[in-house]
């Protein structure tokens, strides 16, 4: 397999490989915990079997998952195309317990993420019963939906040449680091924004109904769930800016939050604003 880095894991890392982070250990030490076998066989997107109507996508977290990234693939070539940009359809896997992927193996642990090495963003939907149980989050569908164009803001940033950052500066409250995760968050916002008015070309008919301000509340519930305050608070019960990779709890609330209202890709640049 090649190699690279995975990006935006767990959408605030999967709980054991951050609190190796934050506690300043190597998470190569942690080897088959958190990228060990692959498990079971990984299901790639549009595989999954009978997800062909909206009911499906209420009764199954699967048949969501392909929904939103149906949703994504309809929405982002279109947008990005009035400033000149094409759109390389990503692919997504749907696995569990682990998978191998063109940034190594990973396992449930690493949670959600997007190898630019693949192009592929990959789901375990164990993950967002952990969403609730671990982390606090609403439990609502676009809570779910937020960490899957969350992933694809991943590749987003990958596209426009911006992915990289995050890695030249990986650590501290204003880091490349944040910015990028942040970013990921505002382009959530904005797929969010477009999502119920977004036709699928084969039915013509948005693949979401209009959003609630409940449905948002969801969204905003994740987005602080997996705020890095809040998960070093749980696991080390204390806050450390300085050991930041994803942005506080507020600040991923603001940015989904900007982009949501804005509409604008332009307003989701965290690289040249002066604070997060």
């Amino acid at each position: 397999m090649g190699r690279g880095v995975k990006v935006g894991g767990g959408i605030g890392g999967g709980l054991v490989l951050l609190v190796a982070l934050l506690l300043g250990i190597d998470p190569n030490l942690l080897g088959g915990l958190t990228g060990g076998g692959t498990g079971e066989q990984p299901q790639t997107q549009g595989s999954a079997p009978a997800c062909s109507t909206g009911a499906d996508a209420d009764a199954r977290l699967d048949c969501r998952i392909t929904g939103t990234v149906n949703s994504l693939n309809a929405f982002w070539p279109g947008y990005l195309q009035q400033y000149n940009v094409q759109y390389p359809r990503p692919e997504a896997v749907i696995f569990t317990g682990g998978t191998n992927t063109g940034c190594g193996a990973a396992t449930s642990e690493v949670g959600p993420f997007y190898c630019p090495t693949d192009t592929t963003a990959y789901f375990d939907p164990g993950f967002f019963q952990e969403l609730v149980d671990r982390f606090g989050s609403s439990g609502g569908p676009l809570a779910q939906e937020y960490v899957v164009a969350h992933e694809f803001g991943h590749h987003i940033q990958n596209v426009l040449g911006d992915l990289g950052r995050a890695q030249q500066d990986p650590q501290g409250p204003e880091s490349g680091s944040v910015r990028t995760e942040l970013q990921a968050d505002c382009y959530a916002g904005l797929w969010a924004k477009y999502a119920s008015t977004t036709p699928n070309p084969d039915t013509g008919q948005p693949y979401l109904e209009p959003l609630r301000q409940q449905d948002i509340n969801d969204a905003l519930s994740a987005a602080a769930s997996v705020g890095d305050d809040r998960i070093q608070k749980a696991a080390t019960g204390r806050v450390s800016p300085e050991g930041w990779t994803h942005g506080s709890s507020e600040e991923r609330q603001r940015w989904f939050a900007r982009g949501f209202e804005s509409g604008d890709i332009k307003q989701c640049d965290t690289f040249s604003a002066p604070s997060l």
